[in-house]
């Protein structure tokens, strides 16, 4: 019970992966529209695992088209407004003196 409140407390103030983890616990209760909204939520903030997830419960018909194509809108909102051309520099500068050692 302690988990769980503590995964509420810091989904409530803004951090994704309890969010995820909230819904994966309501997934595993049953409560499978609740599930869905916390996985909403947290694909909504470009959770890659909550898009998954999503998907996945869209095959099984638990998803419905329309929650399923907003919520990966909104992913990929969210994944683009992260994108910058200093992200970009970055990412190269690392990964090319990665390479070299």
């Amino acid at each position: 019970k302690k988990d769980v409140y503590h995964l509420k407390e810091a989904a409530i103030r803004g951090h994704v992966v309890s969010r995820f983890n909230l819904g994966v616990e309501e997934k595993n209760n049953g409560k499978i529209e609740r599930a869905v909204k916390h996985f909403i939520i947290a694909a909504n903030h470009g959770y890659d695992d909550a898009i998954d997830m999503l998907r996945d419960m869209y095959a099984l018909g638990l998803v419905t088209k329309g929650e399923f194509a907003a919520a990966l809108r909104s992913h990929q909102a969210a994944v683009d407004a992260t994108k910058s051309l200093e992200r970009d520099i970055a990412e190269a500068f690392y990964a090319e003196n990665k390479e070299e050692k």
